[in-house]
């Protein structure tokens, strides 16, 4: 198989990909760190790290060429000495960034009430006889 048959086979495959790969890559743990950074506007890779607490700088990269592949970033290279890179989201991933917001405020709004159900079920598992 050709160079050119191979590759059109793959965006056939990554085309069909399942929703829960989708779901996977864009709730992943870095990634939607990198998605909320980069919300307010292109973002170097620099800032990234500092935004990003905990990530290498090896996934860090890993991470922005997933979302670049995914079309989900753009990036940018500026032709100064050094290089200036900037990344910033594709109108897709705004709209994937503004229903990141809707989620993050659901949990922000229902974390004591889940904190509660948590109690109370450990609570009602320690009282109950091992079955096991």
């Amino acid at each position: 198989m050709s160079r050119s048959h191979t590759r059109v086979a793959e965006a056939v495959k990554d085309e069909a990909c399942p929703v829960t790969e989708v779901l996977d890559r864009v709730a992943g743990k870095w990634s939607i760190g990198i998605l909320i950074a980069a919300a307010h506007g292109p973002v170097r890779f620099t800032e990234l790290e500092r935004a990003i607490k905990g990530i290498s700088r090896r996934m860090l990269t890993l991470n922005l060429r997933r979302l670049e592949r995914d079309g989900l970033l753009i990036r940018t290279v500026h032709p100064t000495v050094p290089p200036k890179v900037e990344n910033r989201l594709t109108p897709m991933a705004r709209e994937l960034h503004d229903s990141l917001t809707g989620l993050v405020g659901w949990a922000e709004r229902h974390r004591s009430t889940i904190a509660a159900a948590r109690v109370a079920y450990d609570t009602a598992a320690e009282q109950r006889p091992d079955t096991d």
